[in-house]
């Protein structure tokens, strides 16, 4: 790959570039957070949920499942998010949605 210059300290190509990646591993599933720059120095979010699985002959392979967030949602993606996660904490408290 050739390199056509840097921005914010990452080097930058002509593909799309992993920018930034982070594994979160949570129970039976790891979930993967990775910033891509495209070509044109715009970046997006891919999450990845990873689940092992095992076939009858034990044999094991990787289920997966990709969201591809791109920044003109990043704040009403996050907004939903957190709205989510507190209906949920509020559910395990006992206070169940209006």
């Amino acid at each position: 790959m050739e390199e056509y210059g840097k921005n914010e300290g990452f080097e930058m190509s002509e593909d799309r570039e992993e920018v930034y990646s982070k594994a979160v591993k949570a129970g039976k599933r790891t979930y993967f957070f990775d910033v891509k720059a495209t070509r044109n120095n715009d970046y997006y979010l891919t999450i990845t949920e990873s689940k092992k699985k095992f076939d009858k002959d034990g044999n094991s392979s990787y289920e997966k499942h990709k969201i591809f967030l791109y920044k003109e949602d990043f704040e009403k993606f996050a907004e939903g998010l957190d709205d989510a996660v507190e209906v949920v904490k509020n559910a395990l408290e006992g206070k169940l949605p209006e």
